[in-house]
């Protein structure tokens, strides 16, 4: 089909024609242009049998074409529009998938991460039998990683500029938040780093309470992480702590 063809489609008030090019367009992978003929034509479907058939098409092309925005609002849409329709169970999985597809890397604001995480436990909760419940499930761990690393991130970023303890605080949170986190570990690692160091630059009066503390996440972490790639580290800050403490017995 050559340019001039589909210009005199696009310009002519024909909607049966527009439709059949647009569908023609559609299967032949042409996207932007089968988009800009079936937003000509929404409104006068409205209402009538094709409109269904349409509004999938519509909503599709928006996600070949990678406008998530837009394929997220069309296929909810369409979901709300249709919800006896052979395809809504697809088009409530592609409807969140474009939300998927709009979350940023971890480093930056995490709004709409958070936002396809709730679209994505919505989808579970109505098909939990889904086909697509395996490709939901590994996006949802996906996005749910993101809000780790970046609470993480932020936690050790203030153990690195020595503001001790908002990192204590902030790997607190974290290990509160994301009990079952792949950066566990670090966290609870982090967090005795942060501990120690507050402990061992502490002014006298903070110094024996800041140890103990930093004594009890020592244990903690020993007990949950005895063959940690940290251990070395954590066995010579116990030394330490240990060396300071009897200091304190020998003085009472």
């Amino acid at each position: 089909m050559g340019c001039n063809e589909y210009q005199k489609v696009l310009k002519a008030p024909d909607i049966g024609a527009k439709f059949k090019l647009g569908e023609q367009l559609y299967n032949e992978g042409k996207y932007e242009k089968a988009n800009k003929l079936f937003a000509q034509i929404v409104p006068n479907y409205r209402g009538k049998p094709q409109a269904e058939k349409l509004m999938y098409l519509y909503s599709y092309s928006f996600y070949k074409i990678q406008d998530y925005y837009v394929a997220g609002y069309q296929f909810e849409r369409f979901a709300t529009s249709y919800p006896k329709s052979e395809k809504v169970e697809e088009a409530s999985f592609l409807a969140v998938k474009s939300y998927y597809m709009l979350s940023p890397v971890y480093s930056k604001s995490q709004k709409e991460t958070k936002e396809a995480i709730e679209k994505l436990q919505e989808f579970i909760n109505i098909y939990p039998n889904s086909s697509y419940l395996a490709e939901a499930n590994t996006m949802m761990k996906e996005l749910v990683f993101k809000l780790e690393k970046k609470a993480f991130e932020i936690a050790k970023q203030y153990n690195t500029i020595s503001d001790y303890e908002a990192a204590i605080r902030s790997f607190e949170n974290f290990v509160f938040e994301y009990p079952g986190s792949t950066l566990r570990e670090d966290a609870l690692f982090y967090r005795l780093d942060s501990a120690y160091r507050l402990a061992v630059n502490s002014i006298e009066r903070k110094r024996k309470e800041r140890l103990e503390i930093a004594k009890d996440y020592n244990n903690t972490f020993k007990s949950t992480y005895a063959n940690s790639e940290y251990i070395s580290d954590v066995d010579e800050m116990a030394m330490v702590i240990e060396e300071e403490l009897k200091a304190y017995s020998a003085k009472s």
